[in-house]
């Protein structure tokens, strides 16, 4: 069994990586009636990759004889006015989640939970990759500046995305 602590910790995991969702889909909306529709597929990637973490650890929960518990989802951001904007939420929304998911550890360590700790690993070293796209993409997009032909060409490159 599971300890009950643990499993509120991540069934409150499951719905942050569900609003972490709705978050970069509005993202993905928001770029594509903007005209950025390469971005605006980046960003639906990202949220089907947050869908799918969610479902990792709700899939653990159930695994570990547990009920997962969803809530309602809180609105997210509608607007933003550039793509450097959007990366930029991005990227402080993922240091946020890294947060999360440290506090989710530390809970796991304090509870001798190893199984729930070896689980969490894998979303320890994801947050790397979280936090390091988009502080790549900001990079360029500061290089690029107001250069409209250069953004054009990042656009087209992060169309070129694929599903993980």
């Amino acid at each position: 069994m599971i300890n009950s602590l643990m499993v509120s910790a991540l069934n409150e995991q499951v719905n942050a990586e569900l609003w972490s969702g709705y978050l970069y889909l509005s993202m993905s909306y928001d770029m594509d009636n903007k005209g950025f529709s390469g971005i605006a597929h980046w960003f639906a990637v990202q949220a089907r990759e947050e869908f799918e973490h969610a479902s990792r650890i709700a899939k653990y929960i159930t695994s570990r004889d547990a009920k997962v518990l969803l809530k309602p989802i809180s609105e997210v951001r509608q607007e933003w006015n550039s793509p450097k904007d959007a990366f930029e939420d991005t990227l402080m929304h993922e240091k946020i989640v890294t947060g999360l998911i440290h506090n989710l550890m530390e809970k796991a360590c304090e509870l001798k939970d190893y199984e729930t700790k070896n689980m969490l690993q894998w979303f320890i070293n994801e947050q790397i990759e979280e936090e390091e796209t988009p502080r790549q993409i900001l990079h360029t997009l500061n290089m690029i500046g107001s250069n409209p032909a250069a953004l054009l060409i990042l656009d087209k490159e992060l169309k070129g995305r694929e599903d993980d």
